[in-house]
């Protein structure tokens, strides 16, 4: 099931897609998830998906971002694997949906896309077992983990480069039926492909994340988790168009602006 979140006619809803039509729901999907013996409850609308605009699919409190958790990343970056899941936040407003541009901020060098599988929480999550993880769960979507390079290097942590308005492109759905453990994740820039690797690559999978992060945060409904990306990694310029696919999800796509 696809789960979407629209603006139409000056409206925002959510919606559940399947064949290009979109149903409208009566309220959030997160509060159905809540009581999973309710049947959703639709009002009445349904449109066609070329006369809606896709927003991004939830709005997060924050994106937990995943550092160095693929090998071939760690390798490329020249920095070892880490013992414990390598966590930093991301800011709600520097979330943007599909087909939005990501702008680049006017003292930047160089800011790069990084593919990732993202985990959208379905309730709220503290101190989750790991055999319990998928129970919070609400479903799987793409995500750009855009980085400004020099900043990070500079500051020798990770919040300002990776923080910028616009630097966290979601969508364009979440998928609620699909296993994360094997998915194959590419991305490409103007059509060529750049990074291209298997979820099953992870150090640390899914449910180790949620069990892990919950027991340092409180994770609320629409929370993300953003798993991390393989190697690959390059820049983005003005112009370019950046796609983010996962097998059996979609493929978000986004383009690149210089700040006025």
């Amino acid at each position: 099931m696809r789960i979407v979140r629209f603006a139409i006619r000056g409206k925002t809803k959510y919606g559940i897609l399947e064949d290009n039509i979109i149903r409208s729901l009566r309220g959030s999907p997160f509060a159905r998830f809540r009581s999973p013996s309710h049947s959703w409850v639709f009002d009445g609308h349904s449109y066609e998906l070329g006369e809606v605009r896709l927003l991004a699919p939830c709005l997060p409190s924050k994106i937990v971002g995943l550092g160095l958790n693929y090998p071939s990343h760690a390798k490329e970056t020249e920095l070892p694997i880490p013992r414990l899941p390598l966590i930093f936040l991301k800011p709600s407003t520097a979330v943007i949906g599909p087909g939005d541009a990501i702008i680049l901020p006017r003292f930047s060098q160089r800011v790069d896309y990084e593919g990732e599988l993202a985990v959208v929480m379905g309730r709220k999550a503290k101190d989750v077992p790991k055999d319990k993880a998928e129970d919070y769960v609400l479903g799987y979507t793409c995500l750009n983990d855009v980085s400004e390079r020099y900043a990070q290097r500079e500051d020798g942590q990770w919040t300002r480069a990776k923080s910028f308005d616009t630097f966290a492109p979601i969508g364009p759905w979440i998928e609620t039926e699909v296993t994360p453990h094997d998915l194959k994740i590419e991305t490409y820039l103007n059509g060529e492909l750049r990074q291209s690797a298997y979820t099953s690559d992870l150090i640390f999978g899914v449910h180790d994340l949620i069990s892990f992060i919950s027991g340092v945060m409180t994770l609320l409904p629409g929370d993300i988790i953003a798993t991390g990306t393989p190697s690959g990694i390059g820049p983005m310029n003005p112009g370019d168009v950046v796609e983010v696919r996962i097998d059996k999800i979609g493929t978000l796509r986004n383009f690149i602006v210089g700040q006025e």
